[in-house]
């Protein structure tokens, strides 16, 4: 905790060292405040559910005054505390939070920063049966004041499956060759037996390597936006792909799995090019930073992708992962 705390309404005969001058040299800050701020936030759901949740909350506001010695720490705290936590979040909800980080300041600061951070759940349908399972997605909620300017941010990180397409054709090669040495000399094939020969371990003796991917997808909402749309992205993202991993499973819906799996067969550059082109129609968003990652089974190491909107004076062009 910083020395610089306020004095409460009862106690402001109490010293209060924030107002003193400091002793080193004289200089302004870019940011000053706490992280790491655990409490409760609640958040509703696509179909308009509201569920509770724990997030980690980093809350800033930056020093302009190069002689005061410090800011009022604990106001960043209580606003968090009785704004956030008792409240469903709303782009607006955290503009209010960002503005009150500023303006408890007594004018020592004119930009703040809120970060939420949480894991957002949701039941998702399965593919086939009647059942639904709850998924949970990593979540990062933001919102800055900066030259007066209020923005809003989501980060998310969707999971999906992946399946090469050369490991893919290199399968169907070898089962090329299989079904050549089995029926190659047969003058006229019985499509009874080729039928039963494909549905043995003969018959498909290689099967394409796929692996859990995971896209990484940062958006700037535009100002129209008064929800936040974490269950569209979602679905957006989801859609993009169409493998996303499932929670209740059946077999009908592992076996559409399968399908989906090879009727969407994606290198890394695919998938990034399918969220980029998801999230290019959608007016709402005013910027955007892709990242998909593939953990290759093949390979001790993970094959990426990364793509932006590329507005001037956007997001950076940065391979890390959610870059500020």
């Amino acid at each position: 905790m910083s020395a610089s705390e306020s004095c409460n309404d009862n106690s402001c005969n109490l010293p209060d060292v924030t107002n003193e001058p400091h002793s080193g040299p004289n200089a302004t800050l870019n940011w000053v405040g706490m992280s790491e701020i655990e409490l409760p936030v609640h958040m509703l759901t696509g179909k308009g559910k509201e569920i509770q949740t724990v997030a980690s909350v980093q809350a800033y506001v930056n020093l302009i005054d190069p002689e005061s010695k410090g800011i009022h720490m604990s106001r960043l705290y209580l606003a968090v505390d009785q704004i956030l936590s008792d409240n469903t979040i709303t782009p607006d909800l955290l503009h209010t939070v960002v503005e009150q980080f500023a303006n408890s300041q007594d004018g020592k600061s004119d930009s703040a920063y809120l970060e939420c951070r949480f894991n957002f759940f949701e039941r998702r349908d399965s593919l086939i049966s009647d059942n639904t399972g709850w998924k949970s997605y990593p979540v990062r909620a933001i919102s800055s004041l900066r030259q007066g300017e209020l923005t809003t941010e989501l980060s998310i990180e969707v999971p999906y499956s992946s399946t090469c397409p050369c490991s893919a054709a290199l399968a169907r090669d070898i089962i090329q060759q299989g079904f050549q040495t089995k029926f190659g000399d047969s003058g006229q094939i019985d499509a009874s037996l080729v039928h039963q020969w494909l549905g043995t371990t003969e018959g498909i003796s290689a099967t394409p390597h796929s692996q859990r991917s995971i896209a990484q997808v940062r958006v700037k909402l535009t100002d129209q936006v008064k929800d936040m749309p974490i269950s569209r992205l979602i679905d957006q993202i989801e859609d993009a792909l169409s493998t996303p991993v499932q929670a209740a499973v059946k077999r009908e819906d592992e076996q559409e799995f399968a399908r989906l799996n090879a009727a969407n067969l994606m290198f890394c550059e695919d998938a990034a090019r399918r969220v980029q082109a998801a999230l290019e129609s959608d007016n709402t968003l005013e910027d955007f930073w892709i990242r998909v990652n593939h953990m290759e089974s093949l390979h001790p190491h993970d094959a990426v992708a990364i793509v932006t909107k590329g507005l001037k004076d956007g997001y950076r062009d940065d391979p890390r992962e959610f870059p500020h």
